[in-house]
């Protein structure tokens, strides 16, 4: 059964808000007929307003529990939509006092059922993502509210396909959540990443090769189909390494390019897992996908990195672009490095292959701890080369970044995109109108107010001040690539 709610003409163009809704509405949209008390006084804000009823039910990580999703702009009941809500994350989860959620949208009798949002593509899965603060040992990760949207739509003028999103308030029943990022959850759809069906019969020469989505990650809940009480998630860090054969296979090479001798699958946080890179069956999922699938791809992605190690850089030859899109490779690097996303390439890193075509990296995802809060990597230093500045992570960048920093080729590719790109959509200007633009629509809605009056009033947060030092860690981070790229 499906269903395709529609929106108001009121909320036509929302997908744009960020770029042009920071002026205020000369007439203001008809009241809803229904009674309806906020949480808090939102006044004239037009970010979206959603509320959740579960009806009394506690949400659980898993599995999702039934709730009503309302969403008002500017106080008018614009959308209503039956879901399933759950927590989502897992070190966010235990770090962060406000919780993400991962929504999907039902019919009336519990099933899926695609509905648009915002103006977005119809689909069912969603994310409600928060901002990680933590109250009581006084850290809050992105202070300007905007590390994951500002990367997405940058990767997105880059003319890459990343999550759209919408800024909107949150309330669950009676309590106000703040300020959350609705977005898209990564999955196979034609407008999400787009790539063909793979059906568990696809196994001839030519339907075998895809498509595929693989990711280099912790191991969760889902992937680990763990059903417990919420408290046992809540300390449950030996499941973020608990890699099986089912969910997942290991790179062939340890992350200095050398074969692993030792067995894959040992214990979580054991002495020689920061050697290892393991990736999780994203789609088809770890349940659906058979095992000629499972060996197709594993000798894909080995026969790549046998490639990538083997080539002769000091010739003009090279076989490692047999296997991958290095145009993808190019700008998935960019975007990280601007961004100084710290847990690139080594976690929350997408990869997908569609039918005959070849390995991309992407979309990028995650990059709630980078800009001038990635620490662990100076801001004169690239993050690919994580692995000098940390030692022994459990989760270490792939040997295949620092053995491309070697290609030549590789390099004149990021310098041209580079200099192509910081004269356009990553110049200085650009770069600073873009946050300018997104604080003032946060701001001038009194939406930062709202919600830092709710999280991290003990911490103290001076969001000018947040904002002018992005800014600023843009204008450095990108002078410094220049001085990096322009000797490649």
């Amino acid at each position: 059964m499906r269903t395709h709610l529609t929106f108001f003409s009121a909320i036509i163009g929302l997908s744009a808000l960020v770029a042009c809704k920071t002026d205020k509405k000369e007439e203001p949209n008809p009241q809803t007929p229904e009674e309806v008390v906020f949480a808090v006084e939102t006044g004239e804000s037009q970010l979206p307003y959603l509320i959740i009823d579960t009806k009394g039910v506690d949400i659980k990580n898993e599995p999702k529990i039934p709730a009503e999703l309302k969403v008002y702009v500017e106080k008018a009941a614009v959308q209503s939509a039956h879901i399933g809500i759950e927590y989502r994350g897992s070190t966010s989860f235990r770090l962060s006092d406000k919780k993400s959620f991962g929504i999907e949208t039902w019919a009336e009798d519990g099933s899926d059922t695609e509905v648009s949002f915002f103006g977005f593509p119809e689909e069912e899965d969603w994310i409600l993502m928060g901002h990680v603060v933590n109250e009581g040992q006084g850290y809050i990760f992105d202070r300007t509210l905007m590390y994951h949207q500002f990367g997405y739509r940058l990767f997105e003028e880059m003319g890459r396909y990343a999550s759209r999103t919408e800024f909107v308030e949150l309330q669950i029943d009676n309590d106000y959540k703040g300020v959350y990022v609705f977005m898209e959850k990564l999955k196979r759809d034609k407008n999400r990443i787009d790539i063909k069906k793979l059906e568990p019969g696809d196994v001839l020469a030519d339907d075998i090769t895809g498509g595929y989505i693989l990711k280099i990650d912790k191991t969760v809940g889902g992937d680990l189909n763990i059903n417990q009480p919420l408290e046992y998630f809540e300390n449950n860090w030996e499941d973020d390494a608990r890699y099986t054969e089912d969910i997942s296979f290991r790179s062939d090479y340890d992350i200095y390019g050398q074969p692993i001798e030792f067995d894959p699958y040992g214990q979580p946080y054991h002495a020689n897992m920061y050697l290892e890179t393991y990736f999780l069956y994203e789609y088809p999922k770890a349940k659906e996908i058979t095992a000629a699938q499972k060996n197709y791809i594993q000798a894909y992605i080995s026969d790549f990195e046998t490639a990538l190690l083997t080539d002769d850089f000091s010739s003009e030859e090279r076989t490692y672009t047999d296997f991958v899109d290095l145009s993808s490779f190019v700008d998935f690097f960019l975007l990280n490095e601007v961004v100084r996303n710290v847990d690139a390439y080594r976690l929350s890193t997408y990869l997908h292959k569609d039918r005959g075509g070849r390995l991309n990296m992407g979309p990028v995802w995650d990059l709630n701890i980078g800009y001038d809060n990635g620490g662990r990597v100076p801001i004169d230093g690239w993050v690919m080369n994580y692995n000098q500045y940390v030692e022994s992570d459990a989760w270490m960048v792939p040997f295949w970044w620092p053995r491309l920093m070697e290609d030549p080729k590789f390099r004149a590719a990021v310098k041209i995109r580079w200099n192509s790109l910081r004269g356009g959509i990553m110049s200085t200007a650009s770069l600073t109108a873009m946050v300018d633009a997104t604080a003032s629509y946060l701001i001038e809605n009194g939406a930062v107010d709202r919600n830092y009056d709710r999280w991290g009033k003990a911490i103290g947060v001076d969001y000018d001040a947040s904002i002018a030092s992005l800014k600023t860690y843009l204008e450095e981070r990108t002078q410094w690539m220049d001085g990096q790229i322009s000797a490649f």
